[in-house]
């Protein structure tokens, strides 16, 4: 089942029929506790109409019942006898014992059963005085289910169970039953139509699920054709249908644009890389190669100063190039403690010779500590110091100091010209001379400080560039602490 549309149709009808089918179970027993319960109160009336004639001492053959084919009741003494049982009980079972005839049918409730007509002394006094009263049990009835047969008829009964005291002193338990056909035709009424109705119910459910879900995955169909077409054309310029909701689907497709837009820029800026890297590796290639050929067949015109220097220089440029490859693919910086204080003197400590003398500001006896790779952050030293010697008329001043939270920031100041607020972040951009007048030999290739942005981003911090108090660039690298 690969269909969202099957899943979420079969899921949501199998937790409507799980719901469905647990309120149908409690509504039956809802529904035959309650009937079940008014058959018992019917059967504890009639128990104790008998318990209350027993108790008044009506004979055992003269006891009365309402409807006693719909209330058979049977009468049982202490040791279970079988005492009375109602007119036309031909079987019973539920109520402790299953006899249907009386051991004692001409017993009264209120004394023996042997009648005497030597009542009469003979002096006229009457010593049989009137039996005493007797009493009921007022505890609350016994309940059971059971079976009885009545007139021939067999049936389920509920049976309550009330004991009671006749004038004589003995005690006897009337089991007295109602009816549970009602109750058994209520419930299996209730079963049966939800029987019936639960498929159909499920199939309006399933249907409607179906519909719902098509109308709501047919803009995804439209984001997945269109992706599929963008695939096969290799057309990144290409969009995706957003639709009008505000829902899931509509925030899906809005991220999916976004997504195809960032990758068209990144295609871009790899086509662009890939261009600029051919052309600035074709210059010193081609220079190299006119020198060695002229060297060939002239070796005293030979440039060996130039061959050296085009040689150094497409060392330098391959080195960049390949620390860009290895930075976009998502190289880590190492988890060395190092010290930026210290490795600002020994980049500067290299340039004794430059053209332009670097001075350092570093706090003595302090340490700078951050976490990273060692040789990317000389390199991100060393091309700041290259720009700003590069751009310098007559100074560049290198500081260290401590920053809020436990960073570190290093500041390059010189005295040129300094950048224009407007090209304050393309200079950060691969490729991007700003002294494009300069020959390639001065100017460099434009990496370097796109080599130092993205060296210090992956280590955490940020590099910026503004305005120095000699009025020229002021570079600002932000690093992290250690620990």
């Amino acid at each position: 089942m690969r269909s969202v549309r099957a899943r979420a149709a079969l899921g949501a009808t199998a937790v409507v029929a799980l719901a469905l089918v647990g309120a149908g179970i409690a509504v039956l027993l809802v529904l035959r506790a309650h009937l079940t319960g008014q058959a018992g109160l019917q059967a504890e009336v009639v128990a104790r109409e008998v318990a209350g004639q027993l108790a008044l001492g009506v004979p055992y053959d003269g006891l009365e019942t309402r409807d006693e084919e719909d209330h058979p009741v049977q009468v049982t003494d202490d040791e279970g006898r079988v005492v009375a049982v109602s007119k036309d009980l031909q079987a019973i079972s539920g109520t402790g014992t299953d006899r249907v005839v009386p051991v004692r049918p001409s017993a009264t409730a209120g004394g023996s059963s042997d009648s005497s007509d030597d009542s009469d002394d003979g002096d006229g006094d009457d010593d049989s005085a009137a039996p005493g009263r007797g009493e009921t049990d007022p505890d609350d009835a016994d309940f059971s289910n059971g079976t009885a047969t009545v007139d021939g008829e067999r049936a389920d009964y509920r049976f309550a169970s009330v004991r009671a005291t006749t004038p004589a002193g003995e005690t006897l338990t009337v089991h007295a039953g109602a009816p549970l056909a009602a109750e058994q035709q209520a419930v299996g009424t209730v079963r049966d139509s939800m029987l019936t109705g639960l498929p159909v119910l499920l199939l309006v459910v399933a249907g409607v699920t179906w519909l719902v879900t098509r109308r709501a995955l047919r803009p995804v169909e439209g984001i997945r054709r269109e992706m599929a077409a963008i695939t096969a054309s290799e057309d990144l310029g290409r969009r995706v249908p957003e639709p009008d909701s505000r829902d899931e689907i509509a925030r899906l497709a809005r991220t999916t644009n976004e997504t195809l837009a960032a990758l068209e820029s990144s295609v871009e800026r790899q086509r662009r890389f890939v261009a600029d890297a051919s052309h600035e590796l074709r210059s010193p290639i081609a220079s190299l190669r006119t020198q060695l050929e002229v060297a060939a067949a002239h070796p005293e015109l030979l440039d060996l100063p130039g061959a050296v220097a085009d040689t150094v220089r497409l060392q330098t440029l391959a080195a960049d190039l390949l620390l860009l490859a290895r930075l976009d693919a998502g190289e880590r910086p190492g988890g060395t403690r190092v010290d930026l204080g210290r490795l600002v003197r020994e980049e500067v400590a290299r340039r004794a010779g430059d053209r332009i003398a670097v001075t350092v500001s570093v706090p003595e006896g302090e340490r700078f500590e951050v976490t990273g790779s060692r040789g990317q952050l000389a390199r991100v030293l060393g091309n700041l110091l290259d720009n700003a010697e590069r751009h310098a008329r007559g100074a560049v001043v290198v500081g260290v100091r401590a920053a809020d939270r436990g960073g570190v920031v290093v500041r390059v100041d010189d005295d040129g010209a300094g950048v224009p607020p407007e090209q304050r972040e393309r200079i950060f951009e691969r490729f991007v001379r700003l002294d494009d007048a300069r020959s390639r030999d001065d100017g460099g290739a434009g990496l370097g400080l796109a080599i130092a942005r993205d060296v210090a981003v992956r280590h955490g911090g940020t590099l910026t560039v503004g305005e120095a108090r000699e009025g020229g660039a002021c570079f600002e690298l932000r690093l992290p602490g250690a620990g």
